[in-house]
């Protein structure tokens, strides 16, 4: 967002505030001040003017100065009514050296999740992809789809939601006590990188914000359907600054993901391409890997397999 129209909001958003006065503070002409004001109500800002001057009465838009408005976290925004695939424009952005940018749509037509699955993403969700530039390793990257996973869990949570986490990627809904669940959020991170080194990552999250369940697949939630509809400005600036947040401390995320998975505790079957793994999932590791107890092929004790990447899926107890 532009400096001078972030410092008026800032001003008028405590109270009405005259142009010569806005004007005097910022240094720019009382004409500047008009202009400033008028573009802020072409963004949808809720700007009131009376005898006491201008006052910001609501943010109520969806689209990028509003979100970046209050926004604590250092990420700008770029925002689409409609797009193919956030992490596909997301991509093209990492690509030309931009960092620290998050693409936000209302729609993608063309979403997708994991091993290329289609993602529905109808107009009322929040499809996000941010691109973060990390001094990390590649080894190091799954971390980051765990740090978006616990963000995404968070801003539910404080939508009045009981989200919780399923290995690796997804943010659920628990539905009793067998481990059974509701999707309501997915998270897809690509990157680029040499072997010693992440050149960007692209971290995208879709969640099933503000949308009916006939409009859902089969075996989804939504927030509107758990809890009503959510301020979605408001919970993608939540995402965003508790992802920066982990972002900035890797050592805290794995107890933090710990906290809110359900995939631990619960029986599972991990299939990748060595071959599938059943077991009880015990433990996620330092790297974010999942640590499956497995019984031994000879009835002994029993081994623990680690797994870094496979599609899970959570069994009946036995």
């Amino acid at each position: 967002m532009n400096e001078t129209r972030r410092a008026i909001l800032e001003a008028i958003a405590d109270g009405p505030v005259s142009g010569p006065d806005l004007a005097e503070r910022l240094d720019i002409s009382r004409a500047a001040v008009w202009k400033h004001i008028d573009g802020l109500r072409e963004a949808d800002f809720e700007i009131e003017s009376g005898p006491t001057g201008y006052e910001l009465t609501g943010v109520d838009a969806y689209n990028a100065p509003a979100v970046e408005f209050e926004l604590d976290a250092p990420f700008s925004i770029e925002y689409r009514a409609s797009v193919g695939s956030t992490n596909d424009r997301a991509r093209e952005l990492a690509t030309e050296g931009a960092a620290d940018i998050a693409v936000l749509a209302d729609e993608q037509t063309g979403g997708r999740g994991r091993l290329e699955r289609e993602w529905a993403a109808p107009a009322g969700g929040v499809w996000l992809s941010v691109v973060t530039r990390p001094a990390i390793a590649p080894a190091q990257a799954p971390l980051y789809t765990l740090a978006a996973s616990i963000a995404t869990a968070t801003a539910a949570r404080e939508a009045g939601i009981d989200a919780r986490i399923k290995w690796p990627n997804d943010v659920v809904v628990p539905v009793g006590d067998d481990g059974d669940y509701r999707k309501l959020a997915g998270i897809l991170t690509e990157m680029e990188g040499e072997t010693d080194r992440v050149e960007w990552l692209v971290v995208g999250i879709g969640v099933n914000a503000n949308i009916d369940a006939d409009r859902l697949p089969e075996g989804a939630t939504s927030v509107r359907e758990e809890a009503g509809d959510v301020d979605r400005r408001r919970f993608v600036q939540r995402l965003l600054e508790e992802f920066d947040r982990y972002r900035g401390d890797l050592e805290a995320v794995v107890p933090a993901w710990r906290d809110l998975a359900l995939t631990l505790g619960q029986r599972v079957r991990v299939d990748r391409p060595a071959g599938e793994v059943v077991g009880e999932a015990v433990d996620v590791a330092a790297s974010g890997a999942l640590v499956v107890e497995v019984e031994s092929d000879d009835g002994d004790e029993n081994e623990t397999v680690t797994v870094s990447a496979g599609d899970c899926e959570h069994l009946r107890p036995v």
